[in-house]
C-alpha cells in the first residue's frame, strides 16, 4: 500500500469528498449515514473527560503554584475577551458592507416558524446564575459522568493544587500513576482516531443528503460573506497576533491540518479536542498552560461562533426591513460578548444564544431564525473550524508570554511535520 493511503490527512480528504457525492447523488442514504459521525464524536467525548482531568493535574503538579495557575488563567481570559470583541466588531461591519440580508424574501417564515419555537424557550430560560453554579458539579464523579468541560477542568484544578500541598511520599506515586494512565489514554485516542475517515463520511454524507445543495442558493450572500468574515478574522486577526508573538500562523495551522479535517468532516470542534491538545503540546506549548487554555477556550473562546452570530442577527434585520442605530448594533455586540459564554455547551446553543439576542433587542424578530434552519448546518463547520483554531492560537500565546513555549520542542515537530509532508508527495 502506498504511504499516502496510510496518511490520516488524506484518509479524511477522501472520505469527506466520498460523503459529498454519496450526499449528493443518493440523499437517503447520505441521511441514513448520521449514526456513522454521531459513533465517531461519541467514542472521542468518552475520552475528553479522562483526558483534560489527566493533563491539567499533571501539568499544575509541575507548576507547583497557586500563583502560577491564575496568573495563566487569568492571561487565558483576558485575551479571550479581547479577541472575541474583535470578532464581534469584524462580523458587524462585514454584514454592514455586505448586505447579505438585502432582498431576501421572508414570506415562508411564519410555516417555520414552530422549528423555531425550542430555541426560543430555552434562550427565555438562560440564566447567568444558573450558568456559574452548574460549573460546581454535584459530585467528584458526576462531572466525569456528564462530561462537561468547564466541571471536569474545575475539579482538576483542585485535585492538581491539592497535590502542590500534600508530602513528596503522596504526590509523588499518584504523578507517577497519572503519567501511566495519561499514556494509556492517549494510546485508546490513537485507536479511535483511526476511524475519524468514517466519522468524517458519515457526517459530511448526512449533511449534503439530509439539507442539499440546493439549499445554499437563496443565502448563498450570507454564506459568502460568514466564510469570507472568518477567513479575515483567522488569517488578518489571527495573523497579526501570531506574527506579534513570533510563529507562523500557516506553519501552526499545517501541524494541526489533520485535526482541522476532522472538525470539517464532523462539524464538531470537540471532536479533535483531545487530539489537538496532545498536538500543542508536541509544538512546543508546555502541559499546564495546554491543559488550561484549551478547555476553558472551548467555553469562552468561540470566535467563530460569534462572528456568525453578529452577522445571523445584523442579516436577520436586514431580510425584515428593520434598520439599526450604531446604539442597537452596540447592543448587539454587548449582548453577545455575555450570552455567547452563557449557552457554552449547550445543544443547539447557537439557536438558542440568537434566539436571545433577538429577544433583547425586541426590534428583531425571533421567529425569522427559521430562515437560517437550511444553511445553519452548512456554516458550523466555518464555526468549529475557526473556533479551534482560534484556541490553538491562544495556547501558543499565552504560552509565550509566560515563557513556557520551548523552541527547541517546535523546530524539531516542525522539522518532522516538513518530513512527512516530503514523504507524502
Amino acid at each position: 500500500m502506498p504511504k499516502h493511503f496510510r496518511n490520516l490527512t488524506f484518509q479524511v480528504l477522501t472520505a469527506i469528498a466520498l460523503g459529498i457525492a454519496v450526499g449528493a447523488l443518493f440523499p437517503a442514504v447520505g441521511a441514513a449515514l448520521k449514526p456513522l459521525g454521531d459513533v465517531f464524536i461519541g467514542l472521542i467525548k468518552m475520552l475528553i473527560a479522562p483526558i483534560i482531568f489527566l493533563t491539567v493535574v499533571l501539568g499544575i503538579g509541575s507548576m507547583g503554584s497557586l500563583k502560577k495557575v491564575g496568573r495563566v488563567g487569568g492571561k487565558a481570559l483576558l485575551y479571550f475577551e479581547l479577541i472575541t470583541t474583535f470578532a464581534l466588531l469584524i462580523g458587524v461591519a462585514a454584514a454592514n458592507l455586505a448586505r447579505p440580508g438585502a432582498g431576501i424574501d421572508t414570506r415562508g417564515v411564519a410555516a417555520k416558524a414552530a422549528e423555531t419555537q425550542q430555541y426560543a424557550e430555552k434562550a427565555a430560560h438562560m440564566d447567568w446564575v444558573a450558568f456559574f453554579t452548574h460549573i460546581i458539579p454535584e459530585s467528584f464523579v458526576g462531572a466525569f459522568a456528564q462530561g462537561d468541560v468547564l466541571q471536569v477542568l474545575l475539579v482538576a484544578v483542585l485535585f492538581g493544587l491539592a497535590l502542590t500541598r500534600v508530602a513528596p511520599t503522596v504526590s509523588g506515586p499518584l504523578i507517577s500513576t497519572f503519567e501511566k494512565l495519561s499514556h494509556v489514554f492517549f494510546a485508546v485516542l490513537g485507536m479511535v482516531m483511526k476511524l475519524a475517515p468514517l466519522g468524517a463520511f458519515g457526517g459530511m454524507a448526512f449533511t449534503i443528503g439530509k439539507y442539499g445543495l440546493d439549499t445554499l442558493l437563496p443565502l448563498g450572500k450570507l454564506m459568502l460573506t460568514v466564510y469570507g468574515t472568518m477567513a479575515l478574522f483567522i488569517f488578518g486577526v489571527l495573523g497579526a497576533v501570531a506574527r506579534y508573538y513570533g510563529f507562523s500562523l500557516w506553519r501552526l495551522l499545517g501541524f494541526i491540518k489533520e485535526e482541522l479535517l476532522i472538525v470539517l468532516g464532523t462539524s464538531s470542534s470537540e471532536s479533535a479536542l483531545p487530539r489537538l491538545m496532545d498536538k500543542l503540546e508536541a509544538f512546543g506549548c508546555a502541559r499546564p498552560v495546554v491543559g488550561l487554555v484549551v478547555p476553558t477556550g472551548y467555553s469562552f473562546n468561540l470566535d467563530g461562533t460569534t462572528i456568525y452570530l453578529s452577522i445571523a442577527s445584523i442579516f436577520l434585520a436586514q431580510a425584515f426591513g428593520v434598520p439599526l442605530t450604531l446604539g442597537q448594533q452596540l447592543t448587539i455586540i454587548g449582548i453577545l460578548m455575555l450570552t455567547s459564554k452563557g449557552a457554552a455547551g449547550v445543544t443547539g446553543s447557537g439557536f438558542i444564544v440568537l434566539a436571545s439576542t433577538l429577544a433583547a433587542t425586541k426590534v428583531i424578530p425571533v421567529e425569522g431564525m427559521a430562515l437560517l434552519l437550511g444553511v445553519d448546518r452548512f456554516m458550523s463547520e466555518a464555526r468549529a473550524i475557526t473556533n479551534i483554531i482560534g484556541n490553538a492560537v491562544a495556547t501558543v500565546v499565552v504560552a509565550k508570554s509566560e515563557g513556557a513555549f520551548d523552541e527547541e520542542k517546535n523546530r524539531a515537530a516542525l522539522l518532522g511535520l516538513v518530513q512527512a509532508e516530503s514523504e507524502v508527495r
